[in-house]
């Protein structure tokens, strides 16, 4: 195996020199404390406010909107336990959707477990979430309404400004896990309706460990850690000055490239898409009549284990990932596809192919190359049963 290509962005993504370049520096001979007041602290302290405005800027926010966080899952510990914690018992319920990263979904299971009163709402079968459903969860009591704007695991949008609409006519919050979506597609808080947004560095060609909370001026929210004021007070702790460069430097790139990122991409998928359905019998692909990310496919391979279909194309070069967590004897279907009507067998067939900066035409064609075949091999050895975790005899119920 000579080269390797990436089909995993949904999961991280590379990060382009332009933003390693900005960042170096706030490493080396920038490398202040932004809460000292010597020259050093306020020339970190100067670059930290920068990156904010334009980060504001690039949402439709105001500087003083935006909190500087470790990670998206950070964000939306903070947006969801923040929020329920400062709201009054009367006032202090959450409605979110089934098919919400793990970030939302365990936070609200948690929340639920502690009194805090929690809905989660279906979706079609394309994926969308159920509006009439959403209305029907959402009342007096409920203080937030969550719910992503573009699914992980299938790239299908959801219809937040319904959704925040709903919520704020009866007067709850609304917050939106948009990691999938900064830089991908527009998003102008004011426009939209939101009120708190989380993102996350790492998805949009940034480095790990750093993500961005939104909280619109006026939202009250309790910090769920204490220590110093930074970051309004909402999240202490020593800023993360590089981050903050890298992050700004990657959703300027980001948002310029847009359009061009978007129709390259979605001519991509659309071709893999369309090759695949041709060459491989008996395959679907998950939300694929709703709106999607450019980049993003979620396809089905019945009659094939998903995680045997994916450490086969890795020995081919590449990487991607499947719905499905494998562990000893034991199959877990994804929970998106589940509450999209998918049946746990074929759920367990599934791969995510998402692209982004950096994805060829060539490694498209290396899939469609590679893929079939294997497909065919993997069905002949099962005899169609999907859901056998390699190594294993074991079905999934």
């Amino acid at each position: 195996m000579s080269k390797r290509f990436y089909f995993d962005h949904n999961a991280t993504t590379p990060v382009r020199p332009e933003v390693v370049e900005a960042m170096l520096p706030w490493y080396t001979e920038r490398f202040g404390n932004a809460s000292s007041i010597h020259s050093y602290g306020r020339e970190a302290h100067d670059a930290l406010e920068e990156s904010r405005a334009k980060i504001a800027a690039l949402i439709g926010a105001e500087p003083d909107e935006v909190v500087f966080t470790g990670c998206g899952t950070e964000s939306d510990n903070i947006a969801l336990a923040g929020v329920l914690t400062s709201a009054g018992k009367d006032k202090n319920g959450l409605v979110t959707t089934s098919i919400e990263h793990s970030a939302v979904l365990n936070t609200g299971r948690v929340l639920a477990e502690r009194g805090y009163p929690a809905a989660f709402v279906g979706v079609d079968s394309r994926g969308v979430v159920d509006l009439d459903a959403l209305r029907g969860a959402v009342g007096p009591g409920t203080a937030l309404v969550s719910v992503m704007h573009a699914n992980n695991e299938t790239g299908v949008i959801q219809p937040i400004r319904e959704a925040a609409r709903l919520a704020h006519e009866n007067g709850a919050l609304f917050h939106t896990d948009a990691v999938q979506t900064g830089g991908k597609v527009p998003i102008n808080v004011r426009e939209m309706g939101i009120d708190l947004l989380s993102l996350s560095a790492h998805k949009l060609n940034a480095p790990k460990g750093f993500g961005v909370l939104y909280v619109r001026k006026g939202v009250e929210i309790v910090p769920l850690t204490y220590g110093g004021h930074h970051e309004f007070s909402i999240r202490p702790g020593t800023e993360n000055v590089a981050g903050a460069v890298g992050f700004a430097a990657a959703l300027e790139l980001a948002v310029r490239d847009m359009d061009t990122e978007t129709r390259t991409l979605s001519a991509l998928r659309d071709r893999l898409e369309a090759a695949i359905l041709e060459r491989v019998p008996d395959v679907m692909v998950n939300g694929g009549d709703a709106d999607r990310l450019p980049g993003t496919s979620n396809i089905s391979f019945p009659g094939v284990d998903g995680e045997a279909l994916l450490l086969s194309l890795d020995r081919e070069g590449i990487a991607l990932s499947t719905g499905s967590a494998c562990t000893i004897g034991e199959v877990e279907p994804s929970h998106v596809l589940l509450a999209m009507g998918v049946s746990p067998r074929t759920a367990t067939s599934s791969l995510r192919f998402s692209m982004g900066w950096g994805t060829t035409e060539e490694g498209v064609d290396h899939i469609l190359a590679v893929l079939p075949p294997i497909v065919e091999r993997l069905r002949s050895i099962s005899g169609g049963i999907a859901g056998v975790c390699p190594g294993t005899m074991a079905e999934s119920s």
